[in-house]
C-alpha cells in the first residue's frame, strides 16, 4: 500500500517563502540539513497543515543557485473554509494579491484563485 508523504519545491529565501506558506495556514515542523563532504549543501524545511504533518518540503541549496519553473509544473491546491476572507486576510496581513478574482471552472462547482509563493510557484486556493 502506498502513502502519500510530501511535496517539495525549491526555493531562493527561506525567510520569504516561510512567511507566505504560514500565511496560507501551514505550520513550520522542522529543518534538516543536507552535509556533503562536511560542507552544508541544502536546508530542508518541513510544514505541516491542518492533520497532515510534513507534507510539503522546501529545500533551500546554499550555492546560490537559480531556477526555471518549467513548463510542467502545475500547482500546489489548498483547501479553504471561506476564499473572500482568507483573501482578504492575504492582502492585509501579507500583501498576497491573487492572479485574477475568484472564479468557477463550472457552473455549481467550487471558487477558487491562484495567488504565487515568492519563488513565483502557483498555489490554488478552493473554497469548500
Amino acid at each position: 500500500m502506498a502513502t502519500f508523504l510530501h511535496t517539495m519545491v525549491r526555493i531562493t529565501d527561506p525567510a520569504k517563502s516561510r512567511a507566505f506558506y504560514e500565511a496560507l495556514g501551514f505550520r513550520f515542523a522542522h529543518d534538516m540539513g543536507i552535509v556533503r563532504d562536511g560542507q552544508l549543501e541544502a536546508t530542508n524545511y518541513f510544514f505541516s497543515i491542518g492533520d497532515e504533518e510534513n507534507v510539503l518540503e522546501l529545500t533551500y541549496n546554499h550555492d546560490g543557485r537559480t531556477y526555471e519553473l518549467g513548463t510542467a509544473y502545475g500547482h500546489i491546491a489548498i483547501g479553504v473554509d471561506d476564499l473572500d476572507a482568507t483573501l482578504a486576510a492575504l492582502k492585509d496581513e501579507h500583501g498576497i494579491e491573487p492572479e485574477r478574482p475568484p472564479y468557477q471552472v463550472r457552473e455549481g462547482g467550487s471558487r477558487l484563485c491562484f495567488v504565487r509563493d515568492p519563488d513565483d510557484y502557483r498555489i490554488e486556493l478552493i473554497e469548500g
